[in-house]
């Protein structure tokens, strides 16, 4: 590569940066001044995260809304990396024409948006809740149910375990394992990257999510931190400098898991088996 390309490419890649940096820069430095100035876009750090910190814990309740998230993205990180990954290992180990069928049938899936399953999923939970009010409409448990696995999930599992080496099955069968044993003490230790992967994809996905917790979530004490900061958000006077405080909070965890297993997180990605 010649210097003027190399000059071409660093310049690119120094833009692209910046592109995508200033946001998160500018979330931070928001968070420590007051909202008069976030509005005027002021760029550099003030003095006020404290009086930020006080006067968000003072308006809303932040720490349920951080364990009421906490609790469904935990519960459905656990329930779907178990369901998808059993799936996927399923559809590519015992292989038949008509697992394949299913198979394309459940990727079709991906191609309904899920704003248009929210009204017949909002219907059957009314209708569990006369029956079953603990699993029904305004619980966390119909927040996650719904959530649990994804066609996009099952496929990755299932994309990753076609470089699971088949060896190790036969070995682990002569050894006189079951098909369970060997999945849970051969091959998820195996797969232990595209597990990391699949967890922080799911994860955050989780945590993230507003629209179905905003529909089936109706009680203020079961709100997530995406309502909680769409609350803050949507009053007569907001106050800037709060709702970026409580989103810098609300990236923390996120931030933090992916950070932790950045390094599997990539492995994961590019399906590489160790």
């Amino acid at each position: 590569m010649s210097k003027s390309n190399r000059i071409i490419g660093y310049t690119v890649l120094i833009v692209a940066s910046i592109i995508s940096i200033f946001p998160f820069l500018w979330m931070i430095v928001s968070s420590t001044n007051r909202s008069a100035d976030v509005t005027k876009g002021r760029l550099l750090p003030g003095s006020h995260f404290m009086d930020n910190v006080t006067n968000l814990l003072n308006t809303v309740d932040l720490v349920p809304a951080l364990m009421n998230s906490a609790k469904i993205s935990i519960s459905t990180t656990l329930l779907a990396l178990l369901i998808a990954s059993l799936a996927g290992y399923g559809f590519e180990i015992y292989r038949s024409r008509a697992k394949d069928i299913v198979f394309n049938i459940l990727l079709l899936s991906m191609m309904i948006p899920f704003a248009a399953l929210m009204v017949p999923l909002f219907r059957m939970f009314g209708t569990i809740s006369q029956t079953m009010p603990m699993i029904g409409i305004d619980t966390l448990t119909a927040a996650v149910l719904p959530t649990i696995t994804t066609a996009f999930l099952i496929f990755f599992f299932r994309q990753s375990t076609k470089m699971f080496p088949r060896d190790i099955l036969e070995a682990g069968r002569i050894d006189g394992l079951s098909e369970l044993g060997i999945f849970f003490r051969i091959y998820v230790p195996t797969m232990k990257t595209t597990y990391a992967a699949a967890a922080i994809i799911t994860f955050m996905a989780s945590w993230n999510s507003y629209l179905w917790p905003l529909v089936v979530l109706q009680s203020p004490e079961n709100q997530t931190i995406p309502l909680l900061i769409s609350n803050l958000g949507s009053s007569y006077s907001p106050d800037y400098g709060v709702i970026m405080t409580a989103i810098v909070i609300a990236t923390l965890p996120s931030a933090l898991i992916f950070f932790i297993m950045q390094k599997h997180f990539v492995a994961g990605m590019m399906g590489s088996v160790k």
